[in-house]
């Protein structure tokens, strides 16, 4: 690696972490070491000026300033905020829509470098640097990620991107008019009993919890499926623990129980609901029992209910896994799960700093599978496909012949 390109690495991982003060010494420090011609390079590279290099040099020799202060008293410019507060506005218009992974993660990244954002507000007419930018996106919550392998067959969907842009429309529309949106999904099966369960958790030294040496299953004791909604203004949970199977039915019966327990009473004026659904599993886009369940609980609760389904193989960064399901593992991790109702107790003890809460409750309830949709029963489901891939994107509506 060059030297200017370290440089540049420098500047874009480490100053924005960095107080002014540390980013004048640093950038002061590799001018030195580089030696005749480091301040010119260095400036090039950081995008700071010459003059505030030199400072950082002569500080470095006299140490002029105590160590807890970045400047002199009254020194500097204003921040770039303040001096023009739209750039705040604009610099997040231009990554959220391109933000991978899930948008509320207190770490979220983009494909924009710091340099082609900085261009690209200049050209809106505003004056700011690459390490403004960086200092702003550090400010708002984003870093830089290493690649993640999250991706699955199918994933190159060539409206990929457009997809998720469309979702982050419906769900600002919604969300702007204070109607619910929630998303969706099932959290893998869980065996009940005393199996082992990954991670650790603090026990008197030398008496680890016992668990069984193989995952033989027990007929009798059955497993636990978690279906969770998860409510993206109010950073609410609601898991439905099912111990049956993982069905379309299953799937709307979680939805309907969050509505009328939690839902509802939320948003009583509410007559539309957004779900965000993953492609595949019990609530896929093309799973008829889904639609016509969905039918159901449109006329059951008197709203339209629109769903719009991630792109096929993007079911990692569906929002509930990362906002909900994660912090489910992390509180059961090295505990085993030895009954549906320590299941039930541990979700529901589920609690972030953010202030997540989780409410669980368990659905005794039969589902069974391979249930057929007739033509019949799907003619009977007023559906409205969007006009942009209306087999991801459609609202249920209340049934045609409905008068009640």
């Amino acid at each position: 690696m060059d030297t200017n390109t370290l440089l540049l690495c420098r500047a874009d991982l480490l100053f924005p972490h960095l107080t002014e003060r540390q980013r004048r010494l640093s950038a002061a420090v590799d001018a030195r070491a580089i030696g005749h011609g480091g301040i010119s390079q260095v400036a090039r590279a950081t995008g700071m000026s010459r003059v505030t290099i030199a400072r950082g040099l002569a500080e470095v020799d006299t140490d002029e300033l105590p160590p807890e202060r970045s400047r002199q008293p009254g020194g500097g410019r204003k921040k770039v905020r303040d001096l023009d507060p739209s750039v705040v506005d604009d610099l997040q218009a231009m990554v959220e829509p391109v933000t991978r992974g899930d948008p509320m993660s207190p770490l979220r990244w983009t494909c924009k470098s710091t340099r082609q954002l900085a261009a690209a507000l200049v050209d809106k007419g505003h004056t700011i640097s690459h390490v403004t930018v960086a200092e702003l996106l550090h400010e708002l919550g984003y870093s830089l990620q290493a690649n993640s392998k999250t991706l699955e067959e199918g994933s190159d969907h060539p409206d990929r991107d457009e997809q998720f842009g469309y979702i982050n429309r419906q769900v600002s529309r919604h969300m702007r008019h204070g109607l619910p949106v929630i998303s969706v999904d099932a959290k893998k099966k869980e065996l009940i009993g005393r199996y082992h369960n990954k991670g650790r958790e603090l026990q008197p030294k030398g008496k680890p919890e016992p668990v069984k040496v193989h995952d033989f299953i027990d007929p009798d004791a059955g497993n636990a499926i978690p279906y969770g909604i998860y409510d993206v203004a109010n950073n609410l949970g609601w898991v439905n623990v099912g111990t049956d199977h993982d069905t379309a039915a299953f799937a709307v019966e979680s939805i309907r129980r969050w509505w009328n327990a939690m839902g509802q009473p939320l948003y009583p004026k509410a007559d539309k609901l957004l779900i965000c659904a993953d492609s595949g599993g019990s609530n896929g886009y093309r799973t008829r029992l889904w639609k016509v369940e969905l039918q159901r609980l449109a006329d059951e609760t008197g709203i339209d209910i629109t769903v719009c389904h991630l792109p096929p193989g993007t079911s990692k960064w569906n929002k509930i896994e990362h906002r909900l399901f994660s912090y489910i593992s992390i509180n059961w991790r090295g505990k085993p799960l030895i009954s549906h109702e320590v299941v039930v107790s541990l979700i529901a003890a589920t609690t972030t700093a953010k202030g997540l809460k989780v409410t669980a409750k368990l659905d005794p309830n039969l589902y069974p599978t391979k249930l057929e949709v007739s033509k019949k029963a799907m003619q009977g489901v007023n559906l409205h496909p969007h006009k942009f891939h209306g087999e991801w994107n459609y609202t249920v509506g209340r049934s045609l012949d409905d008068t009640s």
